[in-house]
């Protein structure tokens, strides 16, 4: 992979129900370098029957790579489920098989930044080698970057990093303003993802809704998407991925393929317009 910063088409944007070869070929002939994995779309794999020696054969044929693994959730309550704990290590196996540095993290639930600091330390040192991406979510308990950065300084783990969505910058109401990320060192950004939004939010009841089904794709709406890279490009932040997260039903619609193609050329044109030294 040549690229400094591959352009990574994210799991939730080709959705669940192609094969894991139709998810890597659609990718790659669109033009992205790497795709990202949910754990559940990594256990759909495994239930067609291939084994991760036929997982990797498979990215190899396509000249593909697995950039992006995630979600690690509720990783802040005290008495975690076994399926969170198991999936948990289905992440940690793929970051291994995959050989990918950063774990996609969220959390719904909203505790104290000191309770949720202590979890966050908790999470890390079962990580281990691998940086915990904390993603701030506006209808989250995480909900914004301040508070996301407060857990992550707090928990004082080096692999403790933060991940900065277009989306949720946005439906944050965040300015691109610098002065936000002012306290935030570069190098604890570990990755973005990048997509646009609607000229107006759903209501704040169903904001998720909006996030899960009707995003759309970068600099096609109303968020500046090229305003937020260009914020990216200013801090001196360096991404181990650009994501391209656009979550659609309209667009999924047309097929993966189609959709892949949409979501990397409209990409492809942000970025050319504010940081092409992204795409060399």
């Amino acid at each position: 992979m040549s690229k400094k910063f591959p352009i990574t088409i994210s799991s939730w944007s080709l959705g669940d129900q192609c094969t894991f070869e139709e998810r890597v070929r659609a990718a790659k002939e669109a033009g992205f370098e790497g795709i990202g994995l949910r754990a559940e779309t990594y256990v759909d794999a495994l239930a067609e029957g291939l084994h991760d020696e036929d997982i990797l054969a498979i990215l190899k044929k396509y000249d593909m790579k697995v950039t992006e693994v995630e979600y690690i959730v509720q990783w802040a309550e005290n008495h975690r489920s076994y399926e969170q704990k198991y999936k948990e290590q289905i992440c940690f196996h793929m970051c291994e098989l995959f050989g990918v540095q950063h774990i996609n993290c969220g959390l719904m639930e909203n505790y104290s930044v000191e309770h949720t600091a202590q979890k966050l330390k908790e999470l890390c040192q079962r990580a281990g080698k691998w940086v915990i991406g904390v993603e701030p979510m506006p209808y989250s308990g995480l909900p914004d970057v301040k508070k996301a950065w407060d857990v992550v300084k707090l928990s004082g783990c080096d692999n403790a990093k933060l991940i900065l969505d277009t989306w949720h910058w946005v439906r944050a109401n965040q300015s691109y303003d610098p002065s936000i990320l002012a306290d935030v060192p570069a190098d604890k950004v570990v990755s973005i993802q990048i997509n646009d939004v609607l000229a107006r939010p759903y209501a704040a009841a169903i904001l998720r809704d909006e996030s899960m089904h009707d995003r759309v794709a970068p600099g096609t709406g109303y968020g500046d998407t090229a305003g937020f890279v260009k914020m990216i490009k200013d801090k001196g932040i360096k991404p181990a991925v650009i994501g391209v997260e656009v979550i659609s039903d309209d667009i999924l619609a047309k097929g993966v393929a189609e959709t892949a193609v949409h979501d990397y050329d409209h990409t492809k044109t942000v970025l050319e317009s504010v940081w092409p030294e992204a795409l060399q």
